[in-house]
């Protein structure tokens, strides 16, 4: 599946004249394009689509969101281990699939 998924900004750059954004995804980082979302500064949250920020939404709405995907096993779908490893590393439970021995999501 592929979907949008909110995250946090935690850094902005410019790469090759291009805005590039470090995005916190409940304990998951990524490089993120936000030329589509031009007024974005650090602490903003963004709706990700394969690698590039779509829509800038408040804290409470990214926060429910990030909640109801962890709710529905959705951020280890997209994720994968290491969505596992962010959870361990934050101390929060990580949903069983995501506890596995890291052959899941193989050759994807």
């Amino acid at each position: 599946m592929c979907l949008a998924v909110p995250g946090r900004v935690l850094a902005l750059s410019e790469k090759d004249g291009t805005t590039m954004a470090e995005v916190d995804f409940g304990g998951v980082r990524k490089d993120v394009c936000c030329q589509y979302v031009p007024d974005v500064r650090t602490g903003d949250y963004v709706m990700v689509h394969v690698g590039f920020a779509i829509q800038m939404l408040d804290e409470e709405s990214a926060l429910r969101t990030l909640e109801e995907f962890e709710h529905l096993g959705v951020l280890e779908e997209e994720f994968g281990d290491q969505f596992a490893l962010a959870a361990q590393q934050a101390g929060v439970k990580a949903p069983a699939a995501a506890a596995g021995n890291g052959t899941r999501g193989a050759g994807r």
